[in-house]
């Protein structure tokens, strides 16, 4: 039954071209058709589809091929009833919505998107996928887990400039004698799988990657966006040794970074690229 709701949903996708009033704004807001595209996956909802411009859709997921065709392909491809979405965080930006989801996609995953809008219609997508860990971090979170509460929205500026600082000065110029500077103490919640809370944890996991040989390079942040209380940042750069795609979301609470979750992937070689638009194409 799975696999014929992925059908039909590709099929959608592939004759919405023909059907002119997709191309009408349709009267829901951004995240909510964001979301609603996310959710199309699992259960092959085609009003979802409606939400994209057919004719511009630019995919930036290396293993995806271009278009609504090659997101068709994918939904295909879906082993029968192994979908799953649970988007547990949305935010947007301008024409920007991004979000923070827990996948069955191929097997347990936890995802960023970012889909960009032109006349209320999606345009554009990029991603980044990491396998689910079955287990807690040292200090007991998950990947996905904590607060979702948004906020202080008259801050969003304030705190986009905050992480667009920290990002450049720490992750990428690695001036670490100023990290005291973006943290209140060492009151900071953290959900990447391998580090405990709090900088005395974050010190440590840095301690431990430099023993194990293993080195993180942020080369290059592409953009920061953010909705009131948080903020995700989308930087490249390596992880030992690999290309590596790396997007942060941060809380900011009272001026200073109070959570963390990431999502690290490594960037698949050219050759084994579907489309042409790059990892971080328009960013």
């Amino acid at each position: 039954m799975k696999k014929n709701i992925a059908i039909t949903l590709a099929v959608t996708l592939f004759s919405i071209t023909a059907c002119n009033s997709s191309l009408i704004p349709i009267e829901n807001s951004y995240k909510e058709k964001a979301v609603a595209l996310l959710n199309s996956i699992e259960t092959g909802n085609k009003e979802a589809t409606s939400y994209v411009n057919p004719d511009q859709y630019i995919q930036h997921n290396l293993a995806v091929g271009d278009g609504l065709a090659g997101f068709g392909a994918v939904l295909q491809a879906l082993p029968e009833g192994s979908a799953k979405v649970d988007v547990r965080r949305a935010f947007q930006d301008g024409d920007y919505v991004f979000t923070h989801t827990d996948y069955n996609f191929f097997g347990p995953k936890v995802g960023f998107d970012l889909f960009r809008f032109e006349n209320d219609l999606i345009v554009e997508h990029w991603d980044n996928l990491a396998v689910k860990s079955d287990l807690p971090n040292p200090s007991g979170h998950t990947q996905l887990d904590g607060t979702a509460e948004l906020k202080d929205l008259d801050k969003t500026e304030e705190n986009k400039a905050l992480i667009s600082d920290f990002v450049d000065t720490i992750l990428v110029n690695g001036q670490l004698d100023k990290l005291g500077n973006y943290f209140d103490g060492d009151n900071y919640i953290q959900h990447n799988t391998a580090i405990a809370d709090g900088l005395s944890g974050l010190g440590q996991a840095l301690e431990t990657m430099a023993q194990q040989g293993i080195e993180m390079i942020y080369d290059e942040n592409h953009i920061v966006l953010g909705e009131g209380n948080f903020v995700l940042s989308i930087s490249e750069g390596t992880f030992a040794g690999e290309p590596t795609s790396f997007y942060d979301l941060f809380r900011v609470e009272n001026g200073k970074i109070a959570e963390h979750w990431d999502v690290i992937e490594t960037i698949i070689p050219v050759d084994q690229w579907k489309n042409s638009n790059g990892k971080f194409g328009n960013l």
